[in-house]
C-alpha cells in the first residue's frame, strides 16, 4: 500500500503507515496463539478452584494491543480500519464475556469448554486482516472482475 498521506502520529506513520496491516496481521495470530494459552492455563487452574482461574497478563496485551492497532490503523485508512475496527471490538468484547463463562465452569464444578464465540471471532478477525494485509495476492484476479 501506499504511504499514508496525512501524517496524524508523525514519525509513527513513517515507520509504520505502510506496514500496519502486517502488523495487524501478526497481532492476530499472536492473539489466537495466546488465547490458546490462557485457555490451556485455565484449565489447569480450575482444578485449583474457581478462585484461581484468572486472565493471562500476556493475553491482556495481546488484546489491548490489537485495539490499538485498528485504532491506529483507523487513522490511516477509514473504511478498512472502521470495518476492523469494529471486528476486533467485538472480538475483545466476547473475549471478556467467555472468561466469565469459564469462571462460572469453573464454579459450578463442570469442565472448561473452549471459548467458542472468541475464536469464531478472532477466525473473523483473522480473514479480514488477512485479506488487507495479502490483497496484492489477488489484486490481478480482482481487477480482471471488477
Amino acid at each position: 500500500m501506499a504511504a499514508p498521506s496525512v501524517t496524524l502520529f508523525g514519525p509513527l506513520d513513517t515507520v509504520l503507515g505502510g506496514q500496519i496491516e502486517y502488523v495487524l496481521l501478526a497481532l492476530a495470530v499472536v492473539n489466537i496463539g495466546t488465547r490458546a494459552f490462557q485457555h490451556r492455563k485455565n484449565v489447569q487452574q480450575a482444578q485449583d478452584g474457581a478462585d484461581a482461574v484468572s486472565r493471562h497478563p500476556v493475553h491482556v496485551l495481546s488484546n489491548v494491543a490489537l485495539v490499538l492497532a485498528t485504532l491506529y490503523y483507523t487513522t490511516l485508512h477509514q473504511h478498512g480500519g472502521l470495518v476492523a475496527s469494529a471486528l476486533i471490538v467485538g472480538l475483545f468484547i466476547t473475549d471478556f464475556f467467555e472468561f466469565e463463562a469459564r469462571k462460572v465452569e469453573a464454579r459450578r464444578g463442570i469442565d472448561l469448554e473452549r471459548p467458542k464465540g472468541a475464536i469464531a471471532a478472532s477466525v473473523l478477525v483473522l480473514m479480514y486482516v488477512s485479506y488487507q494485509a495479502l490483497f496484492f495476492v489477488i489484486k490481478p484476479y480482482w481487477s480482471a472482475v471488477i
